[in-house]
């Protein structure tokens, strides 16, 4: 005699699972994303960042990079229409820093990822004339070439530091250990930041709360926080690194 094994116990156990499924899914919908997005797009999900894989090699990454610093058209337009509005708007915020005694026409001054040094142009029109900016292709005499994952510069040598490319490090870690190494103990780091997810392709991680980017500063405290408008950037965060013992 033929044995047939019954269809309706699988067909049970499939609607079971799946709605237990749909019930995870509702009743814990964060933690759902989370775990999926943890495994296919490297979400750190605790610390709330997440890397950019898909480059083959650290030189993949900086010519992607540089496919957009190269660019002669976005060039053109950072260094003629677009030139008066950032510096304007930059100096904006840096004179409030200065008004707030984090920076001074005193300061040595650096901007990390310059492009063509509408920064460092701002922090001169305030009168922080000793700015310098570093970016993957330099345009002196404002921009010096360097690599914000391992600064040219020796330890200790500024006393303020600004970035607003953080999305673009490949190794957060390693852009904010080299602001570290080379801001002055005492001296003032500012960084901008969007934690809204509105960042580009050439972005290189993605920032969903302020907590992982404090929590790589090893040797700085926040002094001060505030929401802001600055091209697309929606946060403002002050660090000063702590004085030697």
């Amino acid at each position: 005699m033929k044995f047939v094994i019954p269809k309706l116990p699988f067909i049970l156990s499939l609607f079971v699972s799946l709605s237990l499924l749909i019930f995870f899914f509702f009743a814990f919908p964060s933690t759902f994303l989370r775990n999926s997005l943890s495994s296919s797009s490297s979400v750190i999900a605790d610390e709330g960042i997440r890397i950019r894989h898909g480059y083959t090699s650290y030189e993949s990454y900086i010519n992607h990079q540089l496919n957009k610093t190269q660019n002669p058209k976005l060039r053109k337009v950072w260094t003629t229409r677009d030139w008066d509005r950032k510096v304007r708007v930059f100096s904006t915020f840096f004179r409030r820093l200065n008004e707030r005694g984090f920076i001074s026409n005193q300061s040595k001054a650096l901007s990390i990822g310059a492009r063509v040094g509408q920064e460092v142009a701002a922090l001169r029109l305030i009168g922080v004339e000793d700015s310098v900016g570093i970016d993957l292709v330099p345009r002196p005499p404002l921009v010096v070439k360097g690599d914000f994952h391992a600064q040219p510069f020796d330890a200790d040598t500024f006393d303020f530091e600004f970035s607003n490319v953080f999305d673009h490090a490949l190794y957060p870690e390693k852009f904010v250990g080299e602001i570290e190494r080379t801001l002055k103990p005492g001296g003032v780091c500012v960084l901008h930041v969007s934690i809204s997810g509105k960042t580009d392709k050439y972005s290189a991680n993605d920032l969903y709360s302020v907590k992982p980017l404090v929590n790589l500063f090893k040797r700085s405290k926040v002094v001060e926080m505030r929401k802001i408008d600055g091209f697309g950037l929606d946060t403002e965060i002050v660090f000063r690194k702590k004085k030697k013992n």
